[in-house]
Formats: C-alpha cells, sequence, structure tokens
C-alpha cells in the first residue's frame, strides 16, 4: 500500500518503459511454449526496437525461422529492480508482445504490444508514445547515485525524510532510497509488516547528474528547516542503544 504523501511530476508510462528497457540487463523471452533466458544478450535502438543475440543452435531462433511471419508469437519480459536492498524490491516489470525475424545471425523483435506494471496497476503503452519516448537522463547513473547516498549518506536519507508528513511515517522502522529520476527522489518506508513509498519532487527537471547534485542540495536545505519526525527520533534512539 502507497503512502498519502503527494505526488509531484513523474515520468510518463512510455517515459518509464524505456527506462525499464535501457537499464534492464536480462531479458527473459516466452516463445513456442518455452521460457528462457537471456543475460546481457539484448540491445536497444534509438526507437526502442529490441535485438537477440542468441547461440547458432537456440531453439529461439529456430522458432523465430518457422513462426509465421507478422503473427504474434513472442514476450519479452524486463524487471526492473531496485539496487538498494529493500523489501519487494521490483520496482517494475515491462512486457513486449511481437515476433522475432533473423537478421545477420541476429533476432530483430517487432513489437505490437507494450505493457508497463508498476505498485500503481498496469498501463498498455500506445507504440508510437514508446517509440519517440526517451530514457530518463539519469537512469544509468541510478544504481551508483542510489547505493552511494544509502552507504555513504544515511544522515542525508534521515534528514530527507523530514520533508515527509508525519502519518506517511507512523511505525516507520528504516528509510531507504528507492528511486530517482529527473523529476524526484522516492524513499522506501519500511514498518514492521508492511511498506510504502513517497516522492519528495525536485523544484525543476535535472537532465544530468550535475543538475541532480543541485537539486539534491535544495532538498536537503529544505530538510534542514524540518523537525525530525518523532518515530525516527526513536528509531535513531533504539538504534544507540
Amino acid at each position: 500500500m502507497g503512502d498519502s504523501q503527494s505526488w509531484a511530476a513523474v515520468p510518463a508510462a512510455a517515459e518509464r518503459a524505456r527506462s525499464v528497457l535501457t537499464a534492464s540487463w536480462s531479458c527473459t523471452v516466452t516463445a513456442d511454449g518455452g521460457r528462457e533466458e537471456f543475460v546481457g544478450a539484448h540491445t536497444v535502438d534509438a526507437d526502442g526496437r529490441v535485438t537477440l543475440h542468441v547461440p547458432e543452435d537456440s531453439a529461439l531462433l529456430t522458432a523465430a525461422i518457422c513462426a509465421p511471419r507478422g503473427e504474434p508469437s513472442a514476450v519479452l519480459e524486463f524487471a526492473d529492480v531496485a539496487p538498494v536492498p529493500v523489501r519487494g524490491r521490483i520496482r517494475a516489470r515491462l512486457w513486449l508482445a511481437g515476433w522475432f525475424t533473423p537478421e545477420d545471425g541476429r533476432l530483430a523483435f517487432h513489437t505490437t504490444r507494450v505493457v508497463l506494471k508498476e505498485p500503481a496497476g498496469a498501463v498498455v503503452v500506445a507504440l508510437d508514445e514508446f517509440a519517440a519516448a526517451a530514457p530518463d537522463p539519469l537512469v544509468t547513473a541510478e544504481a551508483h547515485l542510489l547505493t552511494h547516498l544509502a552507504d555513504a549518506h544515511p544522515d542525508a536519507v534521515e534528514r530527507l525524510a523530514r520533508l515527509v508528513e508525519r502519518d506517511s511515517l507512523h511505525g516507520a522502522v528504516r528509510v531507504q532510497p528507492l528511486a530517482v529520476d529527473r523529476h524526484g527522489l522516492t524513499l522506501r518506508i519500511e514498518r514492521a509488516r508492511a511498506h510504502g513509498d513517497v516522492r519528495l519532487p525536485f523544484h525543476a527537471p535535472a537532465d544530468d547528474v550535475g543538475q541532480l547534485t543541485e537539486r539534491m542540495h535544495v532538498l536537503l536545505t529544505q530538510a534542514a528547516a524540518a523537525s525530525c519526525p518523532r518515530s525516527l527520533q526513536r528509531q535513531r534512539t533504539d538504534g544507540d542503544g
């Protein structure tokens, strides 16, 4: 269940889908009744077109050659995994339905349907919007940014939690950075038996790491003027004991 904190600007579904596709290192392919995972075997063109590199003796290659041309016969699945250890690390799943055609020893995927599933639900992304969208400019740096924030600056995370509404922090036992994009930072609020996410929006989009640094400094300055929530005060006291 999510928290009641207001959400400001968020990436559009097509942008999120392209970001998941860009960041994913592996994909699972279901075709011809079989299911196989490929690690580091796919590439993505500027328009979101996926090309899969498979061994010459791959059953998937044989199935692609024999499948009726133009008929959806395969589904590609990509998972968006949070880089920081939290409960429920799968932040989103992306499914592409379509068919393969052999091209120069590789398999080119022709997408007919795009579905993005996030905690709020699943949405079908229009093909033209998917092709035209660009991934978030911070997507390739996100994993390093979040793990560095969590590991090297836990005090900053605690300060940022001061910007969260008190009701959203009720019963909190841990706060971790879950995601960051050009529009804002998302915190995961973990409780004894549940968790929720709260978004801290930036005052303006960040198009590179330099701008992100400035946006984070603004949030931390705002947090410095806020009082520390009692739930986090108790957590800190218990931890010191």
